[in-house]
Formats: structure tokens, sequence, C-alpha cells
């Protein structure tokens, strides 16, 4: 009720409305711009990449639909018009996704009626397993069946398959080895960030010897198996597919960071910290940490972490993952973001002092991209796909050799 207090009521109300339409008028020039580009021949992947990472992502599963075959360089035309059909009985594999699969009832929409489930399930069944009969080197893991279910819901089946097979062949490589070993590695990138970043938190998780078994289903499942709202889930598959192969790992320890006062308050014992850590907030917000993963990502590269500590190594590789060319590698993205930050700080102190900054050609372009409705914050992040000299950094030779 607002007696005294009304005026006060009436502000609040017209603050709210003016931001809802903020937003509703910043997501419209977003699709317009998204659908700009994709109508371009070619089409500029590196724009894409920015709308991806960018506040909000991609918005909705229709343009989810034409862009993430682009972020991963598939080509929509070669899909075969037919799915080749699946030999479930010959298949070592059969009896282990059919268990994982009539497991992930939560991960269907709720209120989703039975028949329709069910033929999805059957549809992701099919999926793995041809997915993992046409590539022999692949070894199917508890957990993959959540990345997969996620691409079937946006995409359906035949295109689900075809992205799917080139993200197992690339970002998720080495979960799909005969051993866990390297998927180690990768959790072992999470500890020396959180490090760099907060060693008060680093210390304290290492006297509990909490270690990092806390984060595997978050990183193995693309978050997929953990978050309860599927729209956090896509627009974290948004972020991911746009970026290194890495940045989930960097995104593991944005949460941690993010509960820094959970962190110190537990009781400082491995299974209680255990206990914490593995449940996420329902809460999270989700905008500010795919900021702060990217910012993290360019402060401290994966290569500089491999580079002090050889252990990280991992032996897999991407080298087709470079994609169409320099301009478009994801990590252009985030090195830029940094850059632009700057170029923004330096702008807001010159005008403190009364100067006047000369804008330059690429600084005129920022600031014209950042107009299309981008925070301040992810906004210069997201610029960082334009044209860029930038060789991808890492460039995986430390990682992967």
């Amino acid at each position: 009720m607002c007696h005294s207090s009304g005026n006060s009521c009436l502000r609040k109300k017209a603050l709210a409305q003016i931001k809802g339409k903020d937003a509703e008028a910043r997501r419209k020039r977003k699709m317009a711009e998204i659908s700009q580009v994709l109508s371009t021949t070619p089409v500029d992947v590196a724009a894409l990449r920015r709308m991806a990472i960018s506040e909000g992502g991609l918005l909705n599963d229709e343009i989810r639909r034409q862009v993430w075959p682009r972020l991963l360089n598939v080509s929509v035309e070669n899909i075969p018009k037919q799915l080749e059909p699946v030999d479930r009985d010959n298949n070592k594999d059969f009896n282990q996704v059919l268990l994982d699969v009539q497991r992930s009832l939560r991960r269907f929409p709720p209120g989703m009626p039975d028949e329709q489930r069910e033929g999805l399930q059957e549809e992701l069944t099919d999926i793995i397993l041809r997915v993992l009969v046409k590539n022999p080197q692949l070894h199917y893991y508890q957990g993959y069946h959540d990345i997969v279910v996620t691409f079937l819901l946006v995409l359906g089946e035949r295109l689900a398959t075809a992205l799917v097979e080139k993200l197992s062949t690339h970002h998720l490589r080495d979960f799909m080895d005969p051993t866990m070993d390297n998927t180690k590695h990768i959790l072992n990138y999470l500890m020396p960030i959180i490090e760099r970043v907060n060693p008060e938190v680093y210390d304290f998780m290492q006297q509990a010897e909490v270690g990092t078994i806390f984060a595997l289903s978050w990183l193995i499942t693309w978050f997929g198996h953990v978050l309860s709202d599927f729209r956090h889930v896509v627009r974290l598959y948004d972020f991911f597919l746009a970026c290194h192969p890495l940045m989930p790992i960097y995104f593991a320890a944005v949460i941690v960071l993010h509960r820094e006062e959970e962190v110190l308050d537990c009781e400082c014992d491995m299974a209680m910290m255990h206990h914490l850590l593995s449940r996420i907030p329902e809460d999270l917000p989700y905008e500010t940490l795919i900021s702060r993963a990217g910012d993290l990502f360019v402060q401290f590269p994966p290569s500089e972490l491999a580079r002090e500590r050889n252990q990280l190594t991992a032996v897999s590789t991407f080298k087709d993952f470079e994609l169409a060319s320099t301009q478009q590698r994801p990590d252009t993205v985030l090195r830029q973001r940094r850059k632009e930050q700057q170029q923004q700080q330096q702008r807001a102190l010159e005008a403190q002092r009364g100067t006047v900054a000369v804008v330059q050609p690429t600084a005129r372009r920022f600031m014209r991209l950042a107009v299309m409705g981008l925070t301040v914050a992810l906004g210069a992040a997201a610029l960082a796909v334009v044209n860029s000299a930038l060789e991808w950094a890492p460039k995986l030779d430390l990682l992967f050799p």
C-alpha cells in the first residue's frame, strides 16, 4: 500500500516502466542488427559472435537456429536431408545412453505432453549413438546427453546432429577420451584463476581441501545439468559457442568468486565446502558473470596459466577450430573488451578535464556498435570481434600440443 509515500511509489513505477521500455527497445534494435547481418552475403560471423556474447545473447531459439551453425562453422546446406538409421542392437553404448536419457526428464519443458517428450527422448538417443558410431575415436561420458538435449530442443534432430558432431570433435573432445585425464587437466585451471583474483578465497578452499570435483558436472555439461531454467542454459551456450573452448572453466571460476562471502562463511571442511559449492544458486546475475568471465580470460589467458604450470597441459588439439579467418577467431571478442573499456575510461577522464578527445576511426566504429543497445560493461567486451590483427590467444600450442 502507498499512502504517505505515494509519490515515491509512483516514481518507482514510472522508472520501472521506463526501464522496461528501454530494455524492449534494446532488444528490438539487437534483433534488427542480427537480421541485417544474416541477410548480408557473406555473413559476418565476427559480428554474430559479438551478438552472441553481448547482453541477452541471441535472444530466442529462432535466431539460434540460424546463428549457432555459423558459430561452429557448420554449413547447413551440406547437412543430409535424411539422417542415417541407427543400429541400437549392436551398439556398445546403447544401454548406458538409454539409462541416462531416461533420467533426463527434468531437462524437458515442464508441462510437455508425455508423448512428445518420449519422442524427443528417442531422437536424443539416436543423435548420441549416430555421432558415436560415425566418430569411433569418441567415448561416451555421463553428462554428454545434457549437452545434446539442449541442442535438440533448440535446433531439432537433423540440425542438432550436425552441430553436436562438430562440438564433440572440438570443444568437447577432451571429455570424450577413454580416460578422464584431460578433463582433470582442464579442471585444474579453476584454482589458479581463483588464486589470481582472490587469494583469500583460494587459500580458504585449499585449507578445506575441497578440490575441483564440485565443478565437474558444470564443465562437462556446460552447466546444462545443474541449471533449472532453460533460458539460462541457452544464454550460456550462446556465450560458450562464441568463445574459446575453455571459457566454461572461467565461468565456473566467476561463480565461485561471486559467492565469496558464502565460501568464507562456510565451515573450513571439505564435505561442507563441497556441499555448498556444488549447488548453484537460482538467482545468479548471469549477464554480470558472463562479462566478468570474459574479463578474466583476457587477464589470465590459458596460455599464461599453462606456461606457469606445466602440469596443466592437455594433449588434444583444436587445429580446425580457428574457423574461417583470423578476424573470426573467438578470442578477439574478449581481448578487445579491455582495450575498449580503457578507451572509455580515458574519454571520461578527458571529458572531466574539459578536453576534447580525438576519435580515431576504430574508436568511432566501436562507439557506433555500442549504440546498438549493448550495456556499457558487456558492450565493450562484445565489440571485440571487429577486424583485429591479434592472433588467437592463446594459440593453443602450449595447451594442446
